[in-house]
């Protein structure tokens, strides 16, 4: 391990402080509005089959858990991957004023957590890039070409002095890592990914086409790396998802629940729809609870969430909380049948109503923020599932 804190400024842009962690190994940094830990996994998922790595664990992505990052990173230690979070301006500047990334990754620049920025995505994108202002100023950095703010942030005033190189993934947009001949079944992805005159085949056991953007900022990490066509197939064939990230739980008489309670805001909601159209059989049922952290763009972003459920293949929709109202009423007016809409003010009603929806094919999808404990509501419908199932016996 080297610290250095006498590394010269180029420009405007800072140099390492004294207290700068500067490793010489790659340094993987990962931030965005969605997919961080997604992306983290899988990259790791496919280094870890050729070097020691070290990775920061589940989504602890704070300032403070960067900071005990320090001490944790040794020398077998080959490379580490890091999950930096977030929430306000100026926290990815500290993040790589503690360790200093060689590499980053911007997944997208969506709506997460917009309440802490006015309301104004540019805030949020401004904040994200700032990984690019005091990342190693020669290292490389990762887009998503399909998001139009990650499209700018090769150019002013996102990219500062930054003098290395950017590399480039995409679906819609021409990019240096392409994926096309996207085929979603119904416990994984079949994909092609196009660089440089190469076509691959890839295999991800995951739900959701949105995972294809986080396969393709792993391909193209590790690429960049040196790994083998062969070890990023093998370690994304392993890639294992998280805990309430889209999970499914099949239960008896084709009854089955999609976790994805750990976090929400549109982007995510939107695409967790679309993975219960996908994979659901049967009756679908969207449970959605608030979104937090939206700020003045509350009513505006619930609503979004509400339009965009009344055109897909969704039969009933149950919502949580003050805000969730806003999804409500969305749907109806863009057309969702209002005596399909069940708005629940607190969680025990909202179970009481569920009770009554549970039978045999039926779907259901489970999101809310975090600190709504949402997976309480995944807890009651295995348990009454399973209760039903065993009284009907």
């Amino acid at each position: 391990m080297k610290r250095n804190g006498k590394g010269k400024a180029r420009g405007k842009a800072k140099a390492p402080t004294a207290k700068t962690l500067i490793l010489q190994k790659p340094v993987i940094a990962v931030t965005g509005s969605a997919g961080k830990t997604t992306t983290k996994e899988m990259i790791s998922a496919i280094l870890s089959r050729r070097w020691s790595i070290y990775k920061s664990m589940y989504n602890k992505n704070f300032v403070g858990n960067t900071r005990a990052h320090v001490r944790r990173i040794k020398d077998e230690h080959k490379a580490a991957v890091l999950e930096f979070g977030v929430t306000g301006s100026g926290h990815l500047k500290k993040h790589c004023q503690i360790i200093q990334p060689s590499m980053g990754v911007i997944t997208n620049i969506g709506t997460a957590h917009i309440g802490n920025f006015a309301g104004q995505v540019h805030g949020i994108a401004m904040a994200k890039s700032e990984l690019i202002r005091h990342m190693k100023p020669t290292g490389i950095v990762f887009l998503n070409m399909d998001c139009p703010y990650s499209r700018a942030m090769k150019e002013q005033p996102y990219a500062g002095t930054f003098a290395g190189r950017f590399i480039t993934v995409g679906i819609a947009h021409a990019a240096d890592y392409q994926a096309q001949d996207i085929d979603v079944g119904e416990r994984g992805i079949r994909f092609s990914c196009v660089w440089q005159g190469s076509r691959e085949e890839f295999y991800l056991p995951a739900l959701g086409e949105h995972n294809v953007y986080n396969a393709l900022f792993a391909i193209a990490v590790c690429h960049t790396l040196g790994c083998s066509i062969r070890t990023i197939r093998d370690g994304l064939q392993s890639f294992r998802g998280q805990r309430k990230r889209l999970a499914r739980y099949r239960l008896a008489n084709n009854v089955q629940i999609l976790d994805d309670t750990y976090s929400s805001n549109p982007e995510a909601a939107k695409a967790a729809i679309d993975v219960l159209c996908q994979v659901g059989s049967g009756t679908k049922v969207a449970v959605l609870a608030s979104m937090l952290e939206m700020g003045d763009y509350e009513v505006v972003a619930h609503e979004d969430v509400g339009r965009y459920l009344s055109q897909k293949d969704v039969d009933y929709l149950y919502t949580l909380g003050r805000s969730a109202r806003h999804i409500a009423r969305g749907a109806i007016r863009s057309g969702f049948p209002a005596n399909r809409v069940i708005h629940c003010q607190t969680k025990a009603g909202l179970h009481r109503m569920l009770a009554k929806r549970i039978g045999p094919d039926t779907s259901f999808l489970v999101k809310g923020s975090h600190r709504l404990k949402m997976g309480e509501t995944v807890l009651f419908l295995c348990k009454e599932t399973t209760r039903i199932q065993q009284r009907h016996k």
